[in-house]
């Protein structure tokens, strides 16, 4: 498994436990990395995701929102929101990242993760995404 792959793991491992614990979310990123410390190869990369994804949670939700059609966030699985919140943020903020990697390897870490389902509802929620975002940035090239 390559070291991209293992860091979306882990951050996704990371982001779950800090969506469901009650500690403050520094406190619990501190916490999960003494438990479950990242390697040196993917730790920039895992840091990046997380780091990123928490500094953006508000307009990644609000955007998973709008494209998850009768989904709140709180109804999703927490493996499944998570998933597609790291994705989001890949798409959103990374785009050296293609996002049909982006999207096929949230899918790939659902189904490992998740449910029967959540392979298709993450790919369903992502492809929306990715959609609205390439129209967004194709109206504001030059």
């Amino acid at each position: 498994m390559g070291y991209r792959r293992s860091s979306r793991e882990l951050a996704m491992q990371a982001l779950y436990y800090i969506d469901m614990g009650k500690n403050e979310q520094d406190q619990a990123y501190k916490l999960f990395c003494i438990n479950f410390e990242p390697s040196e190869d993917i730790k920039p990369f895992f840091e990046s995701l997380v780091r990123g994804t928490l500094a953006h949670l508000p307009a990644i939700d609000r955007k998973i929102e709008a494209f998850s059609s009768n989904w709140k966030l709180s109804r999703m699985s927490g493996v499944d929101r998570n998933v597609i919140r790291i994705a989001v943020y890949e798409l959103m903020f990374c785009p050296d990242i293609p996002a049909k990697v982006t999207i096929n390897e949230a899918i790939d870490i659902g189904k490992k993760y998740g449910t029967a389902d959540s392979g298709s509802f993450i790919n369903g929620v992502l492809d929306a995404i990715s959609i609205d975002i390439d129209k967004q940035q194709s109206t504001k090239a030059p």
